[in-house]
């Protein structure tokens, strides 16, 4: 489904550290808590204690920082040095030299690496494995890490034809651009998204007011508008996928499918949680 991200020029790929370093300045108590909330519901799990958890591409740090607070041994690891610095910055500023939530840089795509850290009760990869470059590959890759009974948790890009070649295109200009023309296209495409969203809740006689919508949003998964919106338009390499590939992607290598949360026609990514059979 694409080609090496060790291939490729960096130039060509979205500063996602930087995101997420500025996303670090807006973390509260109550990101936190929708984040372990998050976490809890698609899992069907209370807590964690007990398990160990594999945070793939961690990102800011939140999730990781989530599972620790729900009691899970925790692992993180990404590709991203700024975004590795996020995750050492999180367990500083909450767990400070607990030995159970250790963080590295690392690469899903490497299976030398991948081999060295074992089996997890809990693998998650939330909208990271199809920002590697090499999908399949990536997805190939977390099999082994999870241990018979345990769970993985990702979430793909939704195939939406078209529509996603647009999006590949505008992304690859995004980050192939300078940062004055990368604000505008973020406000276009901002204004674009927004406006569509503002009608359709008028329509339903809902608050068409969208600072009301942006000050909601920090209740789903703890994250904010502006940096997934950043996120989105500019996450680079970039690919998609339908349900059911995923569904039968991984049926067909032991996993049972246990939660399905898609976003139907729509932006965004489709949530799986699959287990594997012992």
């Amino acid at each position: 489904m694409g080609e090496d991200l060790n291939k490729r020029d960096i130039k060509n790929r979205f500063d996602f550290g930087k995101n997420w370093t500025n996303f670090l300045s807006r973390l509260d108590e109550t990101r936190i808590l929708e984040a372990e909330r998050s976490l809890r519901q698609m899992l069907e799990l209370k807590s964690l204690v007990g398990k160990t958890f594999l945070d793939i591409g961690s990102g800011s740090g939140l999730f990781s920082l989530g599972a620790r607070r729900l009691g899970a041994k925790v692992h993180s690891f990404d590709y991203d040095a700024l975004s590795v610095a996020c995750t050492k910055e999180l367990k500083n500023r909450f767990f400070g030299n607990d030995l159970n939530w250790t963080i590295e840089q690392g690469n899903v795509l490497d299976k030398n690496y991948l081999g060295s850290l074992g089996q997890f009760d809990i693998v998650y990869a939330w909208g990271v494995l199809h920002h590697t470059g090499n999908m399949s590959q990536a997805l190939e890759n977390v099999v082994p890490l999870v241990v018979g009974g345990g769970r993985l948790f990702l979430s793909i890009y939704n195939d939406q034809g078209t529509l996603s070649l647009f999006w590949r295109v505008l992304k690859k200009f995004y980050v192939q651009s300078s940062k004055p023309i990368r604000i505008l296209v973020v406000l276009w495409i901002g204004m674009i998204l927004e406006s569509g969203a503002a009608i359709n809740r008028l329509i339903r006689k809902q608050n068409p007011f969208p600072f009301k919508y942006w000050a909601e949003k920090k209740k789903s998964r703890g994250m904010s508008v502006w940096h997934d919106l950043v996120d989105w338009v500019g996450g680079y390499p970039f690919e998609v996928a339908k349900p059911e590939k995923i569904f039968e992607f991984y049926q067909g290598r032991g996993f049972l499918l246990k939660k399905l949360k898609t976003c139907g026609i729509s932006l965004g990514c489709n949530e799986f949680v699959f287990m594997k059979a012992f």
